[in-house]
């Protein structure tokens, strides 16, 4: 990555993904109106892809109270996300939609693509109501996401974009004190 993608929106992308047991078109509409999860992972069959995934199925429920879209994606086919999840308990589980991208082409808009491999790096990207993204993480291919601090950086960007003038510091759990910026605040925290 080389510029910020904080606060930019989305590129425009056409992919085919495996959601419910069908076949579904996915475009960065899709992606719009609602607070969306991209999450990159480098490969179906693989070995710490479906833990994260499995996290994600398991915490789905709490991302989809919060009014929030998971996307999995890898540069596999939907078919082959059709075969993953039709073989695997883990992956059995997953509600949200695996979204292939064979041509690269979605990962290459969100810079997570392993050139040399054809494959995605472990890359997580919130997207709020309008599809501009705010939040971005990128693990080493050995490091595996957490779904419960996805869940609280989720809550705290929807509370920040609804309480304009208040930021939440580190750790910030939902319902603790948020800070309101003023030159009042410079040098006393």
């Amino acid at each position: 990555m080389n510029a910020s993608l904080i606060n930019t929106e989305i590129l425009p992308f056409n992919a085919t993904a495996y959601h419910n047991g069908k076949f579904v078109d996915v475009s960065e509409a899709t992606l719009k109106g609602k607070w969306s999860v991209v999450f990159f992972y480098p490969a179906d069959f693989t070995f710490v892809c479906p833990t994260e995934l499995g996290d994600l199925a398991d915490n789905y429920a709490k991302f989809q109270k919060l009014d929030v879209e998971i996307y999995a994606v890898s540069t596999d086919t939907h078919f082959t996300h059709k075969a993953w999840h039709d073989t695997s308990e883990t992956i059995g589980k997953l509600q949200f939609p695996m979204i292939g991208d064979p041509t690269g082409a979605v990962t290459r808009n969100f810079g997570v693509m392993i050139e040399s491999k054809g494959l995605a790096e472990r890359g997580t990207f919130v997207m709020d109501p309008d599809g501009k993204i705010q939040i971005i993480e990128v693990n080493a291919g050995g490091v595996g996401r957490n779904a419960a601090e996805l869940l609280r950086k989720i809550k705290a960007a929807q509370y920040v974009r609804n309480h304009p003038g208040e930021v939440c510091p580190a750790k910030w759990e939902e319902g603790e004190k948020t800070l309101a910026p003023s030159l009042d605040l410079v040098g006393k925290i």
